[in-house]
């Protein structure tokens, strides 16, 4: 079915596309760790998950497994973004589009969450990128997954990480797959502009840390979004089926599940994104509540 409503009016600015550009200093294979910059600290979703932790403050030290060659997916043929992205009709036909169209939702449901509150909502643009990418917060590789950099307010993602999601930690994959991963990197950004971000610094790991509480609250900003995806004009009503897609995705990224996968143990003392129950339970909060106050990780048992 038609996933976005076909006259909706796309805005490809906020998605820059800089697949080959070339990977930057280092290119492929460059180690990422904690990195410099800014705040110091870069938002990981999947792979520090595997023995690096995304709050330490050093340079890159030990290398990230589970890189794919990205190749060209989700490419636009015959032009750029900005040529081939006008409507949703375009986010129906192609991987690039639809990104632009689910961040075109993500950040129109912020804009108007932040208005509610006589606010202003600072727009993050997403970049697109393979194989590495130069970033306020330092040189970072396909190696490490999508990222929020706080120290440029940007989104970075290879798409590549989506095959990595299906073929590497059993997610089944699907647009709102894709839709949960973007809408969690902009619950970061929310975060970085309230201020909580620097909360994850104190470079603790467990069920109970900081760094878990930061990442479960942007799963339940990523179900805030959802449960208010049709009113921001884009997208068709999501389906039960897009709800348990999603709910796959952050089970399939949980510290368990990685953890049992890549190392044969599970080691809950090194947590640093949360369970997969967890990531669920939070996802579910903010997707059935509809309200931010219900996203306050802080104030209770995560």
């Amino acid at each position: 079915m038609a996933r976005f409503r076909e006259q909706a009016k796309l805005d490809p600015s906020q998605v820059n596309d800089r697949r080959g550009a070339g990977g930057g200093r280092g290119g492929r294979g460059m180690a990422v760790g904690g990195v410099g910059g800014g705040l110091g600290i870069i938002i990981l979703i999947v792979t520090l998950l595997l023995g690096g932790n995304p709050l330490d403050s050093g340079g890159g030290g030990s290398t990230a497994p589970g890189a794919t060659d990205s190749g060209q997916t989700g490419a636009v043929p015959g032009g750029s973004l900005s040529e081939n992205c006008q409507t949703g009709a375009d986010a129906n036909e192609g991987e690039g589009c639809q990104i632009v169209g689910f961040v075109n939702s993500i950040q129109e449901f912020w804009t108007s969450e932040y208005a509610s509150n006589n606010a202003q909502y600072v727009e993050a643009q997403t970049n697109l990128f393979e194989e590495g990418v130069d970033t306020a917060c330092g040189f970072a590789s396909s190696q490490v997954g999508p990222f929020y950099c706080p120290a440029d307010q940007q989104v970075y993602l290879d798409l590549g990480f989506f095959d990595t999601l299906r073929t590497q930690f059993g997610a089944e994959g699907g647009p709102f797959a894709e839709a949960y991963v973007l809408a969690h990197e902009y619950g970061h950004h929310i975060q970085n502009l309230q201020g909580t971000l620097a909360s994850a610094q104190d470079g603790d790991t467990g069920p109970d840390s900081a760094a878990v509480r930061v990442e479960l609250q942007a799963d339940c900003y990523a179900g805030l979004w959802a449960a208010n995806a049709e009113a921001t004009g884009f997208l068709n009503p999501l389906t039960e089926e897009d709800i348990r897609i999603g709910l796959d995705a952050a089970a399939a990224v949980g510290d368990d599940r990685i953890q049992e996968q890549t190392q044969g143990q599970v080691s809950p003392e090194s947590w640093t994104h949360g369970s997969s129950e967890q990531r669920q339970q939070w996802f579910l909060t903010g997707y059935q509540s509809g309200d931010f106050a219900s996203c306050d990780t802080f104030s209770t048992s995560p």
